[in-house]
């Protein structure tokens, strides 16, 4: 299901897109396939950035792990992180995803 979404399965795949939030706003994308809320969470994402780097939180809990390390947003999902300069500058999870909370956060954090 996640396909048209860009996978981060790798730890390494992490610093580009730090990197990237220096010079515009990356949405990170929390996501579980096997809860209907992240399922909510998924088709709303479809809907604002269907590109957003994606991380299967069953299948690379470490990479999961290391962006709440790293942004200090304690890990949930489903959870989109918008990243810009390298931290976290808005975040949401569960039922709070939705397409145009992600496109306000855009708007306000992008």
């Amino acid at each position: 299901m996640a396909g048209r979404f860009e996978q981060v399965t790798e730890l390494t795949a992490l610093e580009p897109l730090f990197a990237r939030s220096e010079e515009e706003p990356v949405l990170l994308f929390k996501h579980d396939p096997g809860c209907s809320i992240s399922e909510y969470a998924y088709r709303e994402m479809l809907h604002v950035a269907p590109d957003a780097p994606l991380i299967d939180v069953a299948r690379a809990k470490d990479v999961a792990r290391e962006v709440a390390q790293r942004t200090g947003v304690r890990h949930e999902s489903p959870q989109v992180i918008l990243l810009r300069g390298g931290q976290a500058a808005w975040s949401a999870s569960h039922f709070g995803i939705s397409a145009e909370a992600v496109e306000e956060a855009l708007k306000t954090h992008g």
